[in-house]
């Protein structure tokens, strides 16, 4: 201990020329965890190989959208007009080369999605198009019906009643994966931030080395911040993979090319620090390692279903919507896939970034209450 001359106190010797630096304890704390977590083999298949998985299935077998099968019924005149019409608009498939009845068990099924009986009338140039549809592709159905009326009322096929006059819009080709992907970066981002947050805090906790961390002048802020910039830039790395992935292999639309990345990416950001959030608590409410899958399902699994990562919000029944629309990774996929297909800006996705941050704020408030250091 050093006197001081002046009053003949004591004080403590200084601890080096420059003092402790608590950022560069942040800095290597973050680095140390950086590395644990590429080491990590349920991080990786979590953050990569699960969404680059479902990328590859969609962006292979996905991305001829709606297919519509339709059944011709056996006797029906084939050199046709109509069923050249039929496949040309890409999404129907003919069927041929079946019974009556092993048509009947097919449409009872779903499996054929609709049967046409086409012949020529009785001495005309046009031809009859009988369709009969089942009630257990109604979708489908309806769609074909559509597909129907707008083709062939045609001057070829039916005496023409009034002018049709035809023009085309140029617009953006809307591809399976531009649904897809957003929402499997989205999962990506829910994964890492809730089940690695809160496996790693919870093994610190108990194997003791955060009460180490106590006994040097390292903040506990420091530690957290150090964990965060780890787990953050990770998800960012792989999000920036998968959306390389997704744009030049299977033409993922960036309507601005670099400048939508970067808005992805900090929309990635904000994502993975809400979703970082559960996994504290988490932490500090499971009281031991078995406990973190169950509790990390409870939260994630109905976020995986019912924020349109696989499927719209609209394509589920009524009373199930309000409920997607509460979850928080629903607003980021939907702002997500706005950024990307529809060229916007974040200024544009506000609403969907305020609900992200009111998420945020309510996560952490309770964070603060539940989360254990020892």
């Amino acid at each position: 201990m050093q006197k001081d001359i002046n009053n003949g106190t004591e004080k403590a010797p200084s601890r080096g020329l420059g003092g402790y630096s608590n950022t560069k304890a942040t800095l290597a704390l973050a680095k140390a965890s950086f590395r644990s977590i590429m080491r990590s083999p349920s991080a990786v298949v979590f953050t990569l190989a699960f969404p680059l998985i479902f990328i590859l299935v969609f962006g292979f077998l996905g991305g001829g959208g709606t297919r519509i099968d339709v059944g011709i019924t056996p006797g029906s005149d084939i050199n046709n007009p109509v069923t050249g019409m039929l496949e040309k608009t890409g999404m129907i498939r003919l069927v041929k080369d079946k019974s009556k009845a092993e048509f009947d068990k097919l449409l009872e099924k779903g499996n054929v999605d609709a049967m046409v009986d086409i012949h020529r009338k009785v001495n005309s140039a046009a031809y009859s198009v009988n369709v009969v549809y089942t009630s257990a592709s109604r979708d489908k159905g309806g769609i074909l019906k559509s597909v129907l009326n707008n083709l062939f009322y045609d001057k070829t096929l039916k005496p023409a009643v009034a002018e049709i006059k035809e023009s085309t819009v140029t617009g953006r080709e809307y591809r399976t994966i531009d649904f897809i992907l957003p929402g499997q970066l989205g999962f990506s981002l829910l994964s890492t931030g809730v089940f690695g947050t809160a496996f790693v805090f919870l093994s610190l906790r108990q194997t003791l080395v955060i009460k180490r961390f106590f006994a040097t002048p390292v903040k506990r802020s420091s530690i957290v911040i150090g964990e965060g910039i780890a787990r953050i830039g990770f998800a960012l790395i792989g999000a920036l993979f998968i959306i390389l992935i997704g744009h030049f292999f299977f033409s993922f639309t960036l309507v601005h090319g670099v400048v939508t990345v970067i808005n992805m990416l900090l929309l990635a950001t904000m994502g993975i620090i809400v979703f970082m959030g559960f996994g504290f608590i988490i932490s500090g409410v499971a009281k031991s390692e078995s406990m973190v899958p169950p509790i990390s399902n409870i939260v994630t699994l109905p976020q995986f279903l019912l924020s349109g990562t696989f499927f719209s919000i609209e394509a589920f029944p009524t009373w199930l919507q309000p409920i997607s629309r509460a979850l928080p990774l629903t607003y980021l996929n939907d702002a997500m896939r706005k950024v990307a297909f529809e060229g916007m800006g974040l200024w544009d996705v506000k609403f969907q970034i305020m609900i992200l941050l009111i998420w945020g704020i309510v996560i952490y408030a309770v964070a603060v209450k539940v989360f254990k250091w020892e």
